[in-house]
C-alpha cells in the first residue's frame, strides 16, 4: 500500500480521500490555491503544498505546479477525485512516467472512454443497446440525412465532451443547420476536438447509471444502479439509489450487460456506465465515467461498500473479494449548493451561520465551517446531504426533516436549501414520476 498520496483536487472530495487514507494508515498531501489557504482539505492533510492562484487554469489544472507538488512532498500516489484533472489521459499519463500511481484508470483507458464514438461501437458490440443516430462522427449533410431516417427532435453531443457539456437539441433542419457549425466550434473551444455525433433525442427520459469497481485482477463488481434524473442544465441535483423503477430482474440484466463491458476495455478503478430510460422501460447507453462520482455516497448507503477506500485498494494491487450485494433500503443525495435557486446562478460569500443536520441515518459531506468563505472562483456545491430509509418513502421524509435543519446563512449568500424541499414535497417526485425536464418544467 501507498505511503504518502497527494489529492489532487479540494473540497468535499478531497476530504472524502484525506479520511478514507486515514483509515487505511496512509499520509496525505493536499494542494491548495491561493483561495483555498483556510480550507478543511488543507487543514486535516498531514501535509500541505500552495499550487498557484485562484484561478483553476493556474492552480487545480496546471499539470505542472502539480506534479510539482508531488516531487517536493514525495508522494507515491496521486488520487484525482471528480471534475479538474481527474479524467484527463495526459495527466494520467504524466504521474505514470513519475513512477508514481495515478489512482484510477489508465492512460489509455481514460482517452478511449473519452472518445465517446469508439466507446459505443465497444458497447454495441458487448450488447448494450445504443439511442438510434449517426454511426461514429458525422459532417451536416450525414445529420441531415441521418435526422430525416431517425425523425426529430434529436441531440448534437461533441465525440469528446462529457460532464452535460457539449450537448445541443434540434427540434426540426432548419436548427440543425444553424446549430451544427455552431456545436463544432464550441466542441473545439472546450475540448479541443470538433468532432460530433448525432442521436435521437429520447423524450423524457430518466437518467440511469451504474456504478463499478474493478481491480486489475479482471473482477468487476457492479454495485447497482443510481438515478439521477433531477438536473438543471444537464448538471445533477438531486440522486437516488436504487431507481424505482428498476426492477431486481432488470437490474441483473444491465449489470451483466456493464461488467462485460469494463471487462472489453480492460477497466480499473470506480466508474460509472451511465443510460438513459425511456418511458416503455428501454435503456440506451449514453457514456462511462472514468473517475469516482459526486454521487457515490447513495451507493455506499445501500450496498455498505466503501467506494472511495476501494479506489486506494484496487490502486495497491488488491483484489476485488466481495459479491455485489443487493441494495438495502433507499437513500437520496441532495447536491448544497451556493448559488441563487431563481436562477442557478452562484451566490459566493462568507458563512456567518451554519447548522449541519443529524439523526440516524443522515450523513453530510462538506468542507464548509462557519466563518469560511466560499470563494467565488469553483463549482457552487459547497456540501451532499445523503439520507437512507427502509423505503422510498421514509427516505423523503427523512431528507426533508434534514432540509428543514440544514441552515447556511451570509450576507448576500443564498443555497438552493428551499428548493430541494420544494422537488422532495413534489407529488411528481414522490410517485417517481419525474425526469430529467423536470426541473425545467418545475421553473416555468
Amino acid at each position: 500500500m501507498f505511503k504518502k498520496v497527494l489529492i489532487a483536487n479540494r473540497g468535499e472530495i478531497a476530504l472524502r480521500a484525506i479520511r478514507a487514507c486515514r483509515e487505511l494508515g496512509i499520509k496525505t498531501v493536499a494542494v491548495y490555491s491561493e483561495a483555498d489557504r483556510d480550507s478543511l482539505h488543507v487543514q486535516m492533510a498531514d501535509e500541505s503544498v500552495c499550487i498557484g492562484p485562484p484561478e483553476p487554469s493556474k492552480s487545480y489544472l496546471d499539470i505542472p505546479r502539480i506534479m510539482s507538488a508531488v516531487e517536493i512532498s514525495g508522494a507515491d500516489a496521486v488520487y484525482p477525485g471528480y471534475g479538474f484533472l481527474a479524467e484527463n489521459p495526459k495527466f494520467a499519463e504524466i504521474v505514470a512516467k513519475s513512477r508514481v500511481k495515478f489512482i484510477g484508470p489508465s492512460p489509455s483507458t481514460l482517452e478511449l472512454i473519452g472518445d465517446k464514438i469508439r466507446t459505443k461501437e465497444i458497447a454495441k458490440k458487448t450488447g448494450i443497446p445504443l439511442v438510434p443516430g449517426s454511426n461514429g462522427t458525422t459532417n451536416l449533410e450525414s445529420a441531415i440525412e441521418t435526422a430525416r431516417e431517425i425523425g426529430y427532435p434529436v441531440v448534437l453531443k461533441a465525440s469528446a465532451g462529457g460532464g452535460g457539456r457539449g450537448i445541443r437539441i434540434v427540434m426540426n433542419e432548419r436548427d440543425l443547420r444553424e446549430k451544427f457549425p455552431v456545436a463544432v466550434q464550441e466542441a473545439d473551444l472546450c475540448f479541443g476536438d470538433g468532432r460530433l455525433y448525432l442521436e435521437k433525442f429520447i423524450i423524457n427520459p430518466k437518467h440511469i447509471e451504474f456504478q463499478v469497481l474493478a481491480d486489475s485482477k479482471g473482477n468487476v463488481a457492479v454495485l447497482g444502479e443510481r438515478e439521477c434524473s433531477i438536473q438543471r442544465r444537464h448538471q445533477k441535483l438531486i440522486e437516488e439509489a436504487p431507481s424505482s423503477c428498476v426492477s431486481p430482474t432488470k437490474r441483473m440484466e444491465i449489470s451483466a450487460l456493464v461488467s462485460d463491458f469494463c471487462k472489453a476495455i480492460g477497466y480499473e478503478g470506480a466508474g460509472t456506465v451511465e443510460f438513459l430510460l425511456d418511458e416503455e422501460g428501454n435503456f440506451y447507453f449514453m457514456e462511462m465515467n472514468g473517475r469516482i462520482q459526486v454521487e457515490h455516497p447513495v451507493t455506499e448507503m445501500v450496498t455498505c461498500v466503501d467506494i472511495v477506500k476501494w479506489q486506494f485498494l484496487i490502486a495497491g494491487g488488491e483484489e476485488l473479494n466481495f459479491d455485489p450485494p443487493e441494495p438495502k433500503g433507499f437513500a437520496i443525495e441532495m447536491r448544497i449548493n451556493a448559488e441563487d435557486p431563481d436562477n442557478f446562478m452562484p451566490s459566493p460569500g462568507r458563512i456567518e451561520r451554519l447548522v449541519v443536520p443529524g439523526g440516524a441515518w443522515v450523513r453530510v459531506d462538506t468542507h464548509i465551517y462557519q466563518g469560511y468563505k466560499i470563494p467565488p472562483y469553483y463549482d457552487s456545491l459547497i456540501a451532499k446531504l445523503i439520507v437512507w430509509g427502509e423505503n422510498r418513502g421514509e427516505a423523503i421524509t427523512r431528507g426533508l426533516r434534514a432540509l428543514e435543519e440544514f441552515v447556511i446563512e451570509g450576507e448576500g449568500l443564498k443555497t438552493n436549501i428551499e428548493f430541494h424541499r420544494r422537488i422532495l414535497s413534489s407529488l411528481e417526485f414522490k410517485r417517481g414520476k419525474h425526469h430529467i425536464g423536470f426541473v425545467e418544467k418545475m421553473m416555468v
